[in-house]
């Protein structure tokens, strides 16, 4: 492909001193994930899988190697710089929504954007741009419930919501059905898969082999190395019927 990857690691070493001891979660790590593509990280405890996440989410640095962010060199940068990357370039998705519990909907949404400090975007526009990604994600009459107010499927459709407001590069999942039941979990991947059709990179840590199904790609983790690297055929089909709004 011609275009610039959105991730593009090369031999990255992750080292954690605990004592006296030494210990390698990350050991070399070469990986290329292309624009659009759906990627799964998948792996035992221990593997890896969180490290690997922690650096690919600006949330920490490697201790060797280099991580290019849609073309830019975020290896090396301060944690200042990381955090504007963070909010520039990279909508989260938590296995706990991680949502603030006495603001609305709308007001979770609208996070990233108040952290952006965009001021050439007047308050109309942020609420409009909230209570569309609210209804992309198959929300559209809960923009001034809170999370008590809200199933565990719905509050993780407002964390989506919230990851796309920025128009994110990455999109980084980590483990986003964990806390639901099945039919919650499979309508959030759905969702997942939908805005993958749409063109958005995805990247996903899961433990579930039905969760990486919908992805085109799997990578599997071992002893801080990619052990397996799969592209394979969507084995799930996208179903609508349940994720009403989503186009």
């Amino acid at each position: 492909m011609s275009e610039t990857p959105i991730i593009e690691i090369k031999q990255i070493i992750k080292v954690y001193k605990m004592g006296d001891v030494q210990v390698t979660a990350l050991d070399g790590i070469s990986l290329k994930v292309e624009p659009g593509e759906f990627l799964a990280i998948m792996g035992p405890s221990g593997s890896g899988k969180s490290t690997l996440m922690n650096i690919l989410g600006c949330l920490d640095r490697p201790t060797s190697g280099t991580y290019l962010l849609a073309g830019e060199d975020v290896s090396r940068m301060s944690r200042e710089q990381l955090a504007h990357i963070r909010n520039k370039k990279i909508g989260f998705i938590f296995q706990s929504y991680n949502l603030l519990a006495q603001a609305t909907a709308l007001q979770n949404v609208l996070m990233p954007i108040v952290y952006r400090r965009n001021g050439h975007i007047s308050t109309k526009e942020r609420l409009e741009l909230a209570h569309h990604a609210l209804v992309t994600v198959g929300l559209t009459d809960r923009d001034e419930h809170k999370p008590t107010e809200m199933s565990g499927g719905q509050q993780q459709r407002v964390a989506i919501a919230r990851a796309l407001i920025n128009s994110p590069a990455l999109i980084l999942a980590d483990e986003p059905t964990g806390n639901l039941d099945s039919h919650s979990g499979l309508e959030i991947m759905q969702i997942l898969q939908s805005l993958h059709a749409q063109g958005r990179t995805i990247v996903m840590i899961t433990h579930d082999a039905k969760n990486a199904a919908f992805a085109e790609r799997t990578i599997q983790l071992k002893d801080g190395k990619i052990d397996e690297d799969n592209h394979h055929q969507h084995e799930a089909e996208l179903v609508n019927t349940s994720a009403g709004g989503l186009p």
